[in-house]
């Protein structure tokens, strides 16, 4: 055994390799994106590692490995589950031979997602296990459960961390690591891994019978508690609120407690006891009533007269996060127990394009050459959905990834007045853009597709995708160009240039925007983060304080201060985007 300080993603991640992964797969996504990138770092030799273009690739690549035997790992966050769900239903019921353990990282707040999605919902729903840690440790000490669990039931199974766990650090101890890595081979057995009705409909009779068998072996395992203080009020909780409740309580035994850390198959028996103990329980959870429900159901089943209390009878907020502090409050426990303030207002800050960044120039050239005109701009999930912000308003909808270009078809269909712009970037281009491109040639739409080209995933924190001529573990690629992918399924119209070439760019937007059919412009220029900055800019005493500078385009780096406009030089990454717009040329650049 040896002591680690880890954070959750990573213990997740050392857990896998200590359980003998052949293969690990994923797509980058807050908040799971560091458990891939922890198993890169620390793969032995023998472990394939790599980023999949979307969700759905990553689950069918893990899939064909633990059809061998090997044991794999398939890491994604919430809403990258409905992108990976048609090959998760199916596979629980084919079911695979190495243990599957599937990543999915739930959001509650929603931090940085577009939904506050359950998957302890999405796994009752595909009929598979789900496992719910409540620490860095317990995530770890699951990962390992999950693969022998899968193995056993020959099905995946789902640990289902949400921010918090995955976000957090905590000192444990690890196993030690004996660098045994299973790959097997393929045996051909058409009955098992070709899906057909017949064996769809043994496998769905063979997972009903698995939920009853697994809810009594879950109900005697470590990973659920029933803490009997012999009161008649009790808490039911799960994942981060547990630890949210006990430190809460701050060592109280007020109250009965049911921890559930495998929501599903749900652990019956234990609730059962629980339930028999208590008259009346709170329940304590993130998203969706799930633990409510199941309790409800197993109340009115065995006649068990107790009142439960959550978020169906709006005793517990309906959506968000939970909070110590927040539970303290509502269990009338004195709020300086745990040494914290609750009603210490924090100033808001939304997030921002970043100084420099070349998406504010693409979006602002946009925005120009359609001056006047009725333009509609359909946004996608990435750094650029922050252009919806003000000053640059340019980002009318946003459904999820790949939906800006299929969107613009749809409102081009009904609305013929309508100038339809799709924004989308690199990196989800290859995630989930071409069916809508290819969709968009066939059935001739009028749209022209901006692709927002940095050269990286930059939301979640720069992981390389097929346009990059690296890959996850290092290794040289043959990066893909998208311009011609664009012209392989047949636009006739695709020009690449620079964001920052702002006139060059403004005559491209309304020379391309005027044409008939689909057509692309690649606003081409690296992510801030992966550029060297230039000098950066400064205003000069001829300034006028018109604030046009703050007013166009919203960049951090400006702002009006003492009565005067000012650059944050040590922000400003020197793009430029700035100069063009002072009236009075009170902009310039610093020599370097």
């Amino acid at each position: 055994m040896e002591k680690r300080f880890l954070l959750g993603n990573e213990a997740i991640a050392l857990a896998a390799i200590h359980s003998g992964i052949a293969l690990a797969s994923g797509y980058p996504g807050t908040p799971s994106t560091e458990i891939m990138e922890a198993i890169a770092n620390n793969k032995p030799n023998g472990l394939y590692v790599e980023w999949s273009t979307n969700e759905k690739a990553a689950l069918e690549i893990a899939a064909g490995a633990s059809y061998c035997g090997a044991r794999t790992i398939v890491t994604m966050k919430q809403v990258g589950l409905n992108v990976a769900s048609d090959p998760l239903m199916s596979l629980a019921y084919v079911g695979v031979e190495g243990g599957m353990c599937i990543v999915v990282a739930d959001d509650p707040g929603p931090i940085s997602s577009q939904t506050e999605q359950d998957t302890r919902t999405f796994g009752a729903y595909s009929k598979l296990p789900v496992l719910d840690p409540s620490s860095p440790e317990e995530a770890y000490h699951m990962t390992i459960f999950a693969f022998e669990l899968s193995e056993k039931i020959k099905r995946p199974v789902i640990l289902r961390p949400t921010t918090r766990v995955c976000h957090a650090y905590k000192s444990f101890d690890v196993f030690d690591y004996n660098n045994t890595i299973k790959k097997g081979t393929f045996v051909k057995d058409t009955a098992r891994w070709v899906i057909f009705p017949k064996a769809s409909y043994l496998n769905h009779i063979a997972l009903e019978e698995l939920r009853f068998s697994l809810s009594d072996e879950f109900s005697k395992s470590s990973f659920n508690k029933h803490i009997n203080n012999n009161q008649k009020i009790g808490i039911a909780t799960n994942g981060i609120s547990y630890a949210y409740v006990n430190e809460a309580l701050n060592g109280s035994n007020a109250y009965n407690l049911l921890k559930i850390g495998t929501p599903y198959p749900f652990p019956e028996k234990l609730a059962i006891e629980f339930l028999s103990n208590v008259s009346e329980v709170f329940i304590f959870e993130e998203l969706d009533p799930y633990i409510e429900r199941e309790l409800l159901i197993i109340a009115g089943k065995y006649n068990l007269n107790v009142k439960i209390h959550g978020k169906l009878d709006k005793t517990n907020s309906l959506a968000g996060e939970n909070t110590p502090e927040n539970i303290a409050k509502f269990l009338n426990i004195a709020e300086t127990s745990n040494g914290l303030s609750i009603d210490i207002p924090l100033p808001v800050r939304p997030p921002s394009l970043c100084s420099g960044c070349p998406h504010r120039a693409s979006f602002y050239a946009v925005k120009q050459a359609m001056k006047g005109k009725n333009a509609i701009f359909n946004g996608d999930i990435g750094c650029y959905t922050l252009g919806n912000a003000m000053p640059l308003n340019m980002v009318d909808t946003c459904l999820c990834m790949g939906a800006d270009i299929t969107l613009a078809q749809g409102i081009n269909k009904v609305d013929e007045s309508a100038i339809c712009f799709s924004f989308i970037g690199d990196s989800t281009f290859f995630a989930s853009g071409l069916t809508g491109i290819v969709n968009a040639v066939y059935n001739k739409a009028n749209i022209t597709i901006i692709v927002l080209d940095n050269s990286t995933t930059a939301m979640t924190g720069n992981q390389p995708h097929p346009g990059i001529p690296f890959t996850l573990s290092g290794d040289v690629a043959k990066a893909i160009s998208i311009p011609k992918v664009l012209e392989a399924v047949g636009l006739d119209e695709v020009i690449t240039l620079s964001p920052f070439e702002q006139d060059k760019a403004i005559e491209a937007v309304k020379e391309i925007s005027a044409k008939q059919g689909v057509k692309a412009i690649i606003f081409k220029a690296p992510c801030v983060f992966l550029s060297k900055a230039k000098a950066p800019y400064y205003i000069n005493e001829k300034c006028i304080k018109c604030n046009k500078c703050i007013r166009e385009i919203g960049c951090p780096a400006i702002a009006f201060k003492n009565d005067k406009v000012v650059i944050d030089e040590d922000m400003c990454n020197g793009c430029g985007l700035c100069k063009g717009l002072c009236p009075v040329k009170a902009i310039n650049q610093r020599e370097v």
